[in-house]
């Protein structure tokens, strides 16, 4: 039997497992199992969402850790390429059970203007290729790119919904006087591709900003996303304004103290708004940031609680019961994954069911039944991706499984891409 079918076997048997214990009760979970979802590509693996059929997704380092490709692991590990160029990536929760994964790729073609667009922040070589990105949707086992707006090259996908409606940015034509050039050069709006993919809608940036970029949307068609300066077209000044875009109307969601990296990551279909921001700071400030949830009923951003200890924190994602993973920092335990949920937030290292020989670093994605999946450690200082399945029992047993928390190797330093590389470093550097 090769690696690869013994992989696939060992995946469908915790996929399988993972449907008996959803079976044992709606209550929330106390505890977890956890699995260990190795290293597919040879390098590093960032898995980032969960769907509610168990597709995971995300990115997986080739060896040497310079180049990323779109992942899927569905039964075994698969490889969804490129579409040219030498890098591709999921990199924001995906929520559609319809066989549908959006990200980004780089096509065989330099980007006239040289820009390193915002997909740059999202491959893990330290020197951006030269070529035009642009977001692509792997439907039907074929990843398909999707087009900028007119006058512009480079696009970028972040999430979608079940109806098939994906939404992201694209650059247009105009050169924005608020780009730094010459990082970036050309405006980029909010868009939404879709249903199918020569469909395309623009969506308006709030008050008088000149950019924007939608993040997230729900089966209501609810989009989350920002607005704010060109900037380098990631995070900072480009996210002055984080919004919610109601039957096409964008409406500020406010802030918890700062005015840059006000950053939406996922929206449920209860239109909760989960995501990080800086809770101090004009819109030139480094990122320093906290975890905040916005709700209709109270309709303001609010800061979530911190770990004891911890100066920063980010929320990726929320499942439709108001279930919340991220990464918290800053603190003497380093970065740790977090799960909160009525109110309260704990560590996902803590909830773990036996001796895992993992330690949890970021939990990045969840689904309805309450599956994490997110980046970890071995006990070698090796990262690798997990699978944490809930389990349900005593509150006896979890304080029982969380007696002997896993440590994280002191000289271990994750290869992370994104916004989780820059919130690990923001940490880093306090």
């Amino acid at each position: 039997m090769t690696s690869r079918n013994f992989l696939a076997l060992a995946l469908t048997a915790i996929i399988t497992f993972a449907c008996g214990l959803q079976a044992q009760s709606p209550s929330q979970p106390l505890k977890y199992y956890v699995f260990n979802l190795g290293a597919p590509s040879g390098g590093n693996p960032e898995p980032v969402g969960i769907n509610d059929v168990g597709w995971i997704s995300g990115g997986a380092n080739l060896s040497g850790n310079n180049v990323v490709n779109a992942e899927l692991w569905v039964g075994a590990p698969l490889d969804l390429g490129t579409l040219g160029g030498p890098n591709s990536n999921i990199s924001w929760p995906n929520h559609n059970d319809q066989g549908e994964v959006v990200g980004i790729s780089e096509v065989s073609k330099a980007d006239p203007y040289k820009e390193p667009w915002s997909c740059f922040a999202f491959f893990p070589s330290t020197t951006p290729t030269g070529d035009i990105c642009v977001g692509f949707a792997w439907r039907d086992g074929v990843m398909k790119p999707l087009p900028p707006l007119p006058g512009g090259y480079d696009s970028y996908a972040a999430g979608l919904n079940n109806l098939g409606q994906i939404v992201g940015w694209a650059e247009d034509g105009v050169h924005d006087r608020t780009c730094n050039a010459p990082t970036q050069v050309l405006q980029f709006e909010a868009v939404i591709w879709g249903p199918k993919l020569d469909q395309m809608t623009q969506l308006p940036p709030y008050g008088g900003d000149p950019d924007s970029a939608a993040t997230a949307i729900n089966d209501s068609g609810e989009v989350a996303g920002i607005s704010g300066l060109c900037s380098n077209a990631v995070g900072g000044a480009s996210a002055e304004h984080a919004l919610l875009w109601e039957n096409g109307e964008a409406v500020n969601l406010g802030n918890i103290g700062g005015h840059a990296w006000n950053t939406p990551t996922a929206i449920n279909n209860r239109g909760e708004i989960i995501g990080f921001a800086n809770t101090s700071g004009d819109q030139n400030a480094p990122l320093a940031p906290s975890a905040f949830l916005w709700t209709k009923q109270s309709g303001r951003m609010e800061k979530l609680p911190s770990l004891d200890g911890d100066q920063t924190s980010a929320a990726y994602d929320i499942n439709n019961q108001g279930q919340v993973v991220g990464v918290s920092n800053g603190g003497p335990m380093g970065e740790r994954a977090f799960l909160y949920q009525n109110g309260n937030i704990r560590d996902l290292n803590s909830m773990v069911i036996g001796n895992s020989s993992l330690y949890l670093l970021l939990a990045q994605g969840i689904n309805d039944s309450g599956e994490i999946v997110g980046t970890a450690v071995d006990g070698n200082g090796q990262q690798v991706g997990f699978l944490a399945v809930p389990a349900y029992g005593t509150s006896n047993d979890a304080q029982a499984s969380s007696a002997n928390p896993v440590s994280v190797p002191p000289s271990f330093r994750p290869h992370l891409t994104g916004f989780s590389r820059l919130v690990f470093e923001s940490s880093e550097g306090k």
